[in-house]
């Protein structure tokens, strides 16, 4: 799935430098805390290297998608995702607020539109029968189906005028296949700041939204799909009403709540992944992290994520310098 802020490509370097850091043998006896996992990809890179990750976020629909990735372990039947494959689309809400058959707004075929609204229909239906394992499993095969779907140019703040190729082609879940391991490991749904006081471990990853832009806008829709409840749909791009805004997108309030996160937190490794880019400043950073223990930084350049293709004018804006911000917390 193409994300605003993914590590897909910088995980080498995360993984590298955490294992530099920690050490491959107390690695292994170790608890990951990914704060703010996303699509779960950090966590899913130490699923197997340590002894337990636990994941959380403020979005539903990236709970469902670290539940799966995260959370399941042991091998799951796939009866029920052939199944699911076989359903004729029906109209529900999703292709009423989020076709051209119901609205303006031109997020999926008609016929995809349709076939969601089935699946997820159904899906609840088998939620009674089946494990809550098997739940999350087939519920994060859709979206990430759907998302593949999706008219859009990868995130959901605008949908695209004319269903581009990706878009024409009908949905079929694929399953959203997840690690097999021995341990087990736990996923939250809820905000940092809450959860870092009933949570402890030896290593705490922070991954927090870098600019103003709110996930819960760019991916309103993968929500309302995971959520599958009625609402009403707010302007031209159908937002749903009072979706969640993270302090972390606030110059005012981004700061003070990176040092209070820090301040609670019982871990003794701390990372933080953050750009050149970000809203708080780089020197702001290092000043609240060193109040609390031995602080280093380790940089390393990318190529961002970019929702359109690149052009002589924005390409030099492309590229950028991630820093990876360590803290050894002192007790």
């Amino acid at each position: 799935m193409n994300y605003i802020g993914s590590k897909y490509k910088l995980l080498p370097f995360i993984r590298e430098t955490i294992i530099q850091i920690v050490g491959k043998e107390n690695l292994t006896q170790s608890i990951f805390y990914d704060a703010f996992a996303g699509t779960g990809i950090v966590g899913r890179a130490f699923k197997s290297k340590v002894k337990k990750v636990i994941a959380s976020d403020t979005e539903f629909y990236a709970y469902v998608l670290n539940r799966n990735y995260i959370q399941n372990h042991q091998p799951l039947p796939l009866e029920h995702l052939y199944y699911l494959n076989t359903l004729q689309g029906k109209e529900g809400f999703i292709t009423q607020n989020y076709t051209l058959q119901g609205s303006s707004r031109n997020y999926f075929s008609i016929a995809n539109g349709k076939k969601i609204d089935a699946i997820r229909t159904e899906i609840e239906n088998l939620k009674s029968k089946i494990s809550e394992d098997e739940y999350y499993f087939l519920l994060c095969s859709l979206l990430e189906s759907a998302d593949k779907v999706a008219n859009t140019a990868s995130v959901y703040g605008a949908y695209l005028k004319h269903l581009k190729k990706t878009a024409q082609k009908p949905l079929q879940i694929e399953p959203a296949n997840f690690e097999i391991n021995d341990h087990e490991h736990e996923v939250y749904h809820g905000e940092v700041e809450t959860l870092i006081h009933q949570i402890s471990g030896d290593i705490l990853y922070l991954d927090p939204p870098y600019n103003t832009r709110q996930y819960g806008s760019n991916y309103h829709l993968l929500n309302t799909i995971a959520c599958y409840d009625i609402f009403e749909p707010q302007g031209k791009t159908g937002l749903r009403p009072n979706y969640y805004r993270s302090a972390f997108c606030s110059k005012e309030q981004a700061p003070a709540m990176l040092e209070k996160i820090i301040a609670q937190a019982q871990f003794r490794y701390i990372f933080l992944s953050y750009n050149n880019e970000g809203i708080i400043p780089l020197q702001k950073i290092q000043q609240i992290m060193q109040k609390f223990g031995k602080y280093e930084v380790f940089t390393q350049s990318y190529t961002r994520f970019m929702a359109d293709k690149p052009t002589e004018r924005n390409f030099k804006a492309k590229a950028t310098l991630e820093y990876l911000h360590f803290l050894e917390k002192q007790a």
